[in-house]
C-alpha cells in the first residue's frame, strides 16, 4: 500500500480518536489537495458538540476545504475518511466533485457508498469519485467497536 495513502489515513484515524475522546462517534476525515500534496482540511465528528446532526466529519472537512481552496468545487482534492460515508456525506462528496474517496471501515448499517443508498450509482448523481474502500479497515473498525463497547 502506498505510504502517502497510509499517512493520510493515519491522520484521519488520529482525528477520529480525538472525536471519540470528546464523546463523539470516532470518525475522522482529511481533505488533501492533490496538486500540492497538502492537507487543506481535517475534522472529526462534532454532532454532539455542535448540536448539529449534519456535523459529520466529512461534511465539516468538505466545508473547511471549500473555504480554504476558495471554491465549492474540490476537483483536485481527495477525501480520506475512517468510515464509509453515509448518504448525506456521499451526496456532498458528489456535489463538491471530490476526485477520489478513500475510506476505512465499511458500514453495512448506515453507509451510502457500497451499502444502503449507493448514492454514486444513482442516475441523479452528477459526479462519482474514484472509490477505494477498506484502507486501514481493521484499525477503523476497531476504533468504532471499542467506542461502542464502552457505551453498552
Amino acid at each position: 500500500m502506498d505510504n502517502e495513502l497510509v499517512d493520510f489515513m493515519e491522520i484521519a484515524l488520529n482525528t477520529a480518536e480525538l472525536a471519540g475522546h470528546r464523546g463523539e462517534v470516532p470518525v475522522g476525515a482529511v481533505v488533501v489537495d492533490t496538486k500540492s500534496g497538502r492537507i487543506v482540511a481535517n475534522s472529526g465528528n462534532q454532532m454532539i458538540g455542535r448540536n448539529d446532526p449534519t456535523a459529520h466529519a466529512e461534511m465539516l472537512a468538505i466545508r473547511a476545504a471549500g473555504n480554504m481552496v476558495g471554491s465549492q468545487r474540490l476537483v483536485d482534492c481527495d477525501l480520506y475518511v475512517t468510515l464509509e460515508p453515509c448518504p448525506m456525506c456521499a451526496a456532498a462528496i458528489s456535489l463538491a466533485r471530490i476526485r477520489r474517496l478513500y475510506f476505512g471501515a465499511y458500514d453495512p448499517k448506515g453507509g451510502g457508498v457500497e451499502y444502503g443508498a449507493r448514492i454514486f450509482d444513482q442516475q441523479t448523481c452528477h459526479h462519482k469519485p474514484e472509490i477505494y474502500g477498506g484502507i486501514q479497515e481493521a484499525k477503523s473498525a476497531e476504533l468504532l467497536k471499542n467506542f461502542f463497547e464502552t457505551r453498552r
